[in-house]
């Protein structure tokens, strides 16, 4: 199935350019329409579910052509699936004991900020307690000597 223009694409403006150093006739020029590839035909894959207790392993059907869906699908036998699941669960494991680890560095430094923050909000109550104090005594000498 082919799309071919029913109807002509109308011709751009003429410009009196003055600094166009040739004059081409654009109405000569057209881009070709893309037409899409055909699909190649191929046959349904079919079920591909096997039981569990089934010896079976390799293709459903011994005459598969060679570009045939079924016949490009790897069979894994059970030893296969187990190695593979084994692998999967030590990467996960490797993966979570890499969270766990970042976990316990994060709580360690919030626990090393909120110390410091304890100590400096120890000290900063220490120095207002300090001031104040100043300020209370020098308000008692300055009104003392303003007696005399």
């Amino acid at each position: 199935m082919s799309f071919e223009p029913t109807s002509t694409k109308p011709n751009p403006p003429e410009r009196s350019d003055s600094s166009s150093a040739s004059s081409v006739d654009n109405s000569d020029i057209h881009q070709p329409i893309p037409i899409r590839p055909r699909l190649p035909n191929r046959k349904s894959s079919g079920t591909l579910i096997v039981p569990r207790d089934s010896s079976q392993v390799g293709p459903l059907e011994p005459d598969l052509e060679p570009d045939d869906v079924r016949a490009m699908s790897p069979r894994r036998t059970s030893e296969d699936i187990e190695v593979m699941g084994r692998e999967a669960r030590e990467e996960l494991h490797k993966h979570a004991r890499a969270l766990q680890d970042s976990l316990l560095m994060i709580f360690n430094r919030i626990e090393a900020v909120k110390e410091e923050h304890d100590k400096l909000d120890n000290h900063n109550k220490f120095l207002q307690k300090y001031i104040g104090d100043l300020m209370s005594t020098s308000k008692i000498t300055s009104t003392t000597r303003g007696r005399k």
